[in-house]
C-alpha cells in the first residue's frame, strides 16, 4: 500500500512553512521561506500579501520534490496562520488592495480611542469575548475603509474581499479570480470583534457598531470541514482544516478535555485553557476564544497573551549585553542559586494578561551591591515564569478548574532551567512533546481528522509523547514569599505613563 501523509502549511508572521507528517506524526519532509515585514512609519507593521501567495507556490512543489512524494500521496492540506493580520483584495482581479496589515501594527489606536467612547461599547467584550484593541482585525478594517479611497463603496457592492492571511491563501489555493472559495474558520473569525461567540456568525450589533459591510466578509464554518480542494499547483488535494496558530497549537498538543492547557514560548508567550463546551466569560483579565471546532461542536477557551519572554532575553543580549547568545541567559542563570533579592518586570510597551495596563513601565528593583549579573540572568528567566503564574491563576479562578499539568513549546522550552522555574512557581509538571512543530501538527491533526485520516481525537492523543518533563521541587513557603514580591514589583510598574490611554491586548509568541 502506498504511503499517506498530511501536509500542514503554517502561515506564520516571518516566514511560512510546510511541513509533512506521516501517520505517526513523524515530519516527513519540511521548506521553509521568509518573507518581507514593511515599517513604513513608527508602529506601522505591513507584510506584501502578494508575497506570501508566491511563497506558497514554491514551498508546496518544493516539500514535495526535496521529500519524493507524490502530491497523490497527500491525503489532506491543513492550514495554520498568524491571526488577526488583516488583507483586502479585488475579488475580479486578485490584487490586495494594499499591504497587509500585520496584527502587531498599532496605528489603529486613536481610532480605538473613538470606539471606547461610542454607544454600544460596553457590549463588545460580552458579544464577543475580546476587548476593545488594536490588536484585532476590526479597527485595521474600519481603518482600510476609512482611508483608502472608494473602498467602502466596492466593499458594500462586495467587489472587494476581507480576510486573515487563511481566507486570502485558501482563496488562492481554490482558484483565485476564477471561482476561489471565500471562507475562514470560527478560531480566525473570533479573534476580529465581528462575530458572536455564542451564535458563531457575523455578529450584525458588531457590523453595525465597527461600520464593516457584510458583503466583504468570509464565510465562517468549522476548523475541521471541506475549504474546497487545491485548484493550483498541486490539483486536487482537499484543503480540510483551517485554525489560528495558538488554536492550531492547542490541538498540536492534544488538549482536548476540559482544564487542559498549554503555552508556547517564543517572542512572548500565549497560554490557551480548553474550557470545553463551556463559554466563559473572564473576569480576570484573559481572552474568552474558541479553541477549535470540529463539526458542529465549538470548544471554548481561554487565553492569556504575554507581551514579554523571549524578546526579554533577546533584549538582555541586544540591548544591554549581558550575554552574547540567547542560550547563555541559561548558563549565566546557573552561576547562582537565587535572584538575590532582584526582579525584573518586562513591561516595555505595558502589561497584557491578566492585567492590560498600558501605563506600565519596565522595571528591575531589589538591588543592591551583593547583585551579579548571574542574578539578573536568573531574574529574567523568572519574570518568564511569574508572568505564567499569573496567568495560570486568572485561569483557575475564571473556570472553576485546575491547571493540573502545563504542556509546552515553543523555543524558549530548549532553557532547562527555565522549564524548572516554571514548574516550580506553577507546582505543577511542565511536559514538552517529541514533536515540537505543534502549531503545524495541530493543522495537519485537523485536516487528517476530517478526512479520516486519523479516526478520531483518542488516534492523536496516542501520538503525543513525553520527550521531557519537570516536576515541582521549590519549598511551598518559599514560592509563595517569592510570588509576593513579584506581585509587589508588578505594581509598582503601574501609572508610569500617565497620558497613556487604551488598553493593549498582546503580542504572539512566533
Amino acid at each position: 500500500m502506498t504511503q499517506r501523509y498530511v501536509l500542514a502549511l503554517d502561515q506564520g508572521t516571518t516566514s511560512t512553512r510546510c511541513i509533512l507528517f506521516d501517520h505517526r506524526a513523524r515530519l516527513a519532509g519540511v521548506a521553509q521561506r521568509e518573507h518581507r515585514q514593511h515599517y513604513p512609519r513608527p508602529g506601522w507593521v505591513e507584510q506584501d500579501a502578494t508575497e506570501i501567495w508566491r511563497t506558497v507556490e514554491r514551498i508546496i512543489p518544493q516539500v514535495l520534490r526535496d521529500s519524493g512524494i507524490g502530491a497523490e500521496q497527500i491525503a489532506a492540506v491543513g492550514i495554520a496562520n498568524q491571526r488577526e493580520t488583516t488583507v483586502v483584495w479585488d475579488r475580479r482581479t486578485g490584487v490586495p488592495v494594499g499591504r497587509a496589515i500585520v496584527w502587531q501594527d498599532v496605528r489603529t489606536e486613536d481610532l480605538v480611542r473613538e470606539f471606547e467612547d461610542a454607544p454600544g461599547a460596553e457590549r463588545i467584550r460580552e458579544l464577543c469575548g475580546l476587548p476593545l484593541a488594536t490588536y484585532f482585525a476590526a479597527p485595521r478594517l474600519r481603518w482600510l475603509l476609512d482611508t483608502v479611497p472608494g473602498l467602502r463603496e466596492r466593499a458594500e457592492r462586495g467587489d472587494v474581499l476581507f480576510g486573515t492571511m487563511e481566507s486570502w491563501l485558501v482563496w488562492n489555493l481554490t482558484g483565485g479570480v476564477d471561482g476561489g472559495l471565500h471562507v475562514t474558520d470560527v478560531t480566525n473569525a473570533s479573534r476580529t470583534l465581528l462575530m458572536n461567540l455564542a451564535t458563531r456568525a457575523w455578529d450584525p450589533e458588531l457590523l453595525r457598531f465597527f461600520g464593516i459591510p457584510a458583503a466583504m466578509l468570509p464565510r465562517i464554518q468549522s476548523s475541521t470541514a471541506s475549504f474546497g480542494s487545491t485548484r493550483s499547483l498541486v490539483p486536487g488535494i482537499p484543503i480540510a482544516a483551517a485554525l489560528g496558530d495558538q488554536h492550531a497549537a492547542l490541538f498540536g498538543q492534544t488538549c482536548f478535555a476540559r482544564g487542559e492547557t498549554k503555552c508556547t514560548y517564543g517572542t512572548g508567550a500565549f497560554l490557551m485553557m480548553n474550557t470545553g463546551s463551556e463559554l466563559v466569560q473572564s473576569e480576570h483579565g484573559l481572552l474568552t476564544t474558541i479553541g477549535y471546532q470540529i463539526g458542529d461542536e465549538p470548544v471554548y477557551a481561554l487565553e492569556g497573551p504575554v507581551a514579554m519572554t523571549g524578546s526579554l532575553v533577546q533584549w538582555v543580549r541586544d540591548n544591554i549585553g549581558l550575554v552574547g547568545t540567547a542560550p547563555e541567559i541559561e548558563t549565566l542563570a546557573r552561576t547562582v542559586e537565587d535572584n538575590g533579592g532582584c526582579y525584573l518586570v518586562p513591561a516595555f510597551s505595558g502589561l497584557y494578561a491578566p492585567h492590560w495596563r498600558s501605563d506600565a513601565r519596565g522595571l528591575l528593583i531589589g538591588l543592591t551591591s551583593y547583585v551579579t549579573k548571574g542574578h539578573i540572568a536568573r531574574a529574567v528567566l523568572e519574570a518568564t515564569a511569574w508572568q505564567t503564574r499569573e496567568v495560570v491563576d486568572a485561569m483557575n479562578a475564571d473556570s472553576g478548574l485546575q491547571v493540573r499539568a502545563l504542556r509546552v513549546d515553543g523555543g524558549m522550552t530548549s532553557d532547562n532551567l527555565l522549564m524548572q522555574i516554571v514548574a516550580d512557581v506553577l507546582d505543577v509538571p511542565v511536559m514538552r512533546p517529541f514533536v515540537s512543530e505543534t502549531v503545524s501538527l495541530g493543522a495537519a491533526y485537523a485536516a487528517g481528522l476530517a478526512v479520516g485520516y486519523w479516526p478520531d481525537l483518542q488516534g492523536l492523543r496516542g501520538n503525543w509523547r513525553v520527550a521531557a518533563q519537570w516536576v515541582p521541587r521549590m519549598d511551598p513557603t518559599h514560592r509563595e514569599r517569592e510570588y509576593e514580591n513579584w506581585q509587589r514589583a508588578v505594581e509598582l510598574t503601574f501609572g508610569w505613563m500617565r497620558s497613556t490611554r487604551g488598553t493593549p491586548a498582546g503580542g504572539r509568541a512566533r
